[in-house]
């Protein structure tokens, strides 16, 4: 008896609707991770592209528990030095308020080829309007 490879071609992608109204940023971030990477199919290899796709709206309602608005600070480099720039999570959600998300979710994803394009599938909305209701997303409560 052959055993059962998964192909990325075996897999129609869904979509899912995940509204960010007062969901913490981290539960939301892992719950994405799991649906672009596919964990939840009985099919998942970590070498197979069988995820789907994500729309989040409301992005800009997500919540941080306790101070962390205040003290979670978020940094970049320019590769210059002295380039160190930071910003915390109350500055970033002023200026742009998806980018949040977007970091935990990177952040969540595995360091491999995979990671660019996993997370080009998620999009993501600061109100609760989306250009995807043709795609017909599935309504997800995380």
């Amino acid at each position: 008896m052959k055993s059962y490879m998964a192909r990325n071609d075996d897999f129609e992608k869904k979509w899912y609707l995940i509204d960010a109204q007062g969901k913490p940023v981290g539960r939301l971030a892992t719950k994405v991770v799991s649906i672009l990477r596919g964990k939840g199919k009985p099919q998942f290899a970590p070498h197979s592209d069988i995820g789907d796709f994500v729309v989040i709206v409301n992005a800009d309602k997500a919540t941080f528990s306790g101070r962390k608005w205040e003290q979670k600070t978020y940094y970049r480099h320019s590769h210059y030095p002295g380039g160190l720039k930071s910003v915390t999570a109350e500055e970033l959600a002023e200026k742009e308020p998806g980018e949040i998300i977007r970091k935990a979710v990177w952040g969540m994803l595995p360091k491999t080829r995979w990671q660019k394009k996993l997370i080009q599938r998620m999009k993501i909305y600061v109100g609760d309007k989306h250009p995807h209701v043709a795609q017909n997303p599935e309504v997800l409560e995380v």
